[in-house]
């Protein structure tokens, strides 16, 4: 992430990484700081994702000082932020919340079990009036480390008028420390107030709360591993041709109408036109489609694909942003951080949930003060605290931005993109689909599916041809063609002579026999008649097979049908 580009004044969508929302009432404070900068038409804020989408016409520097006066940060999001920086991150928040809850944890539950089994000395006991001071110390110490950040929030929202998650966190576990003190204080001068301390409840309570908010954080970075693995497609470096000289750069410096040289096995940096050179190129990414396309002059190429054989020479013709990775990846991120119908109903909800339960717990407090037995204020004090820490707003805040970025990230990372969170939500009513067979409702992985032999061959004798002349290419056909041969335990020849003919086929030479495998073309090329066979090739073409034809010596010895189950 970063904040480079702050000066911003078109009306364009703009994405912020938002920093510091510890619940789902927070979304209400970032919303309504973003909406009140001038210029801007529409605010979006997702708590799962901590990101917020505006759109408007308004410089990016006013949002983020917008973000930054309601008491949080904000820095741009962009579309290729680097996932390795993205996934330490994210480690380390998860990291950070989970020693919270192991320091309170180990505090707390122990002091809890002591006291359940009355081990503990009493608090108007002798050895209670240094034991328990010392347990207040402690209790503090763990309330500032566990929980500092949840006194913090609350601080920041009651300046602004506001109450969140951090306010009931706050308040429940602040006032049971506060109430103890008060107990061993004045054990022997109060009545009315049980002679019993709450200090381990404000610990387990810090441990509990820190321990969920470390399991969402996990859960967060789960969902965004689709983005990270859109994002890793990008090579961080380009081979470009200057001066003459092929020199490898960082892809951020790569320019408009630049030349680059792509080899064997890597992948694509941007977006561009093959001007020397063929090859084929597995672009699975971007089409589903496990088939390699062959690339010759004047063929597009796109950023994330894999090249497999071949170099070659192609001129870029988007970069950065324009690219379609880059395209992707923002559609996946709009898609993730969208609300459907039900996500805002839950935001508004969760914006009156905590005012609301601040009133129940008075109200609660009040009710056992006034109806309850004795020690009625301690009851009172018991009761009302926990109406402020179990009544937690996130789950609510949670469940459906959760559920969206899950259901549109898996989506992702099986080749198929959501534009909207409503789609997921209106899904449930189709009656229809339509789906791209080949990927979608298929293997994905060619398989041979016929192998027809033709006059004195058979079926063993033409797959032993064809998986000779194969050998060594990782073409998915050929792939298929070897794993039929290797089935059958069929031995490949020796081959000589090898010619590969881009968009044709291959030739080669086996015990002084020359062999043609490849499509109708090649055996127009060089001559081959085939013509008694069209009613064969295309009843299995018709079938959605991908046809293969074999000849020896400039004669038709068999076809072989490839298809994807």
């Amino acid at each position: 992430m970063s904040v480079d580009k702050q000066e911003n004044s078109r009306n364009e969508l703009l994405k912020l990484s938002i920093l510091g929302m510890n619940c789902a009432g927070c979304v209400g404070a970032v919303e309504g700081a973003l909406s009140g900068v001038e210029g801007v038409i529409d605010v979006s804020v997702n708590f799962a994702d901590h990101s917020a989408r505006v759109n408007g016409d308004v410089e990016t520097a006013l949002l983020i000082k917008a973000v930054q006066d309601a008491g949080f940060d904000a820095a741009v999001m962009e579309g290729l932020d680097d996932p390795e920086a993205q996934e330490v991150l994210e480690l380390q928040r998860y990291l950070t919340l989970l020693k919270k809850a192991v320091v309170a944890a180990v505090f707390g539950i122990p002091l809890m079990v002591l006291g359940h089994f009355s081990v503990l000395p009493d608090i108007d006991a002798l050895s209670g009036q240094w034991f328990w001071p010392f347990i207040a110390v402690m209790t503090l110490a763990v309330l500032y480390y566990s929980g500092g950040h949840f006194f913090s929030g609350a601080v920041k929202s009651l300046k602004l008028g506001q109450a969140n998650m951090d306010t009931l966190i706050a308040l429940g576990t602040g006032s049971a420390w506060l109430y103890s003190c008060v107990v061993i204080a004045y054990a022997n001068d109060l009545t009315g107030l049980a002679p019993h301390a709450y200090f381990e409840a404000s610990a387990v309570i810090l441990a509990f709360i820190n321990f969920g908010a470390a399991l969402e954080t996990k859960a967060r970075g789960k969902t965004s591993s689709a983005i990270r693995e859109l994002i890793g497609l990008q090579p961080r470096t380009a081979r470009v041709i200057r001066d003459g000289i092929e020199q490898d750069i960082a892809i951020e410096d790569v320019g408009l109408g630049e030349t680059l040289r792509v080899r064997p096995g890597e992948k694509i940096a941007v977006d561009g036109i093959l001007v020397a050179g063929h090859s084929t190129i597995d672009e699975a990414m971007l089409t589903g489609e496990p088939m390699p396309v062959e690339k010759t002059e004047g063929s597009s190429v796109v950023a994330g694909s894999m090249n497999q054989k071949g170099s070659f020479l192609f001129k870029a013709t988007r970069i950065g942003q324009d690219t379609a990775l880059a395209q992707i990846i923002n559609s996946v991120r709009t898609a993730q951080s969208s609300k459907p119908a039900i996500a805002k109903l839950a935001d508004k909800i969760s914006r009156v949930f905590v005012p609301l339960v601040l009133l129940i717990s008075v109200v609660t407090f009040l009710l056992w003060l006034a109806l309850g037995p004795d020690p009625s204020l301690a009851y009172a004090f018991v009761t009302s605290m926990t109406v402020l820490v179990i009544a937690c707003p996130c789950a609510l805040g949670l469940a459906t931005p959760i559920s969206v970025m899950v259901a549109v990230g898996r989506a992702a990372q099986m080749g198929i993109l959501i534009r909207h969170g409503d789609a997921l939500q209106s899904s449930g009513k189709l009656s229809c689909l339509m789906l791209d067979k080949t990927g979608t409702v298929t293997e994905g992985k060619p398989v041979v599916s016929n192998v027809i032999a033709l006059g004195d061959h058979d079926e063993t004798s033409i797959l032993r041809f064809a998986a000779s002349i194969e050998s060594g290419s990782e073409h998915p056909l050929a792939t298929a063609i070897l794993s039929a041969a290797e089935q059958q335990q069929i031995k490949r020849d020796k081959t000589s002579a090898f010619e590969a003919i881009t968009g044709h086929g291959i030739i080669a030479k086996i015990d002084k026999q020359t062999v043609y495998l490849g499509n109708q073309a090649l055996m127009d090329l060089k001559g081959i008649k085939f013509a008694q066979y069209k009613q064969q090739i295309e009843a299995l073409s018709a079938q959605g097979q991908t046809v293969m034809l074999l000849a020896i010596d400039n004669n038709m010895a068999g076809i072989i049908a490839v298809s994807d189950p």
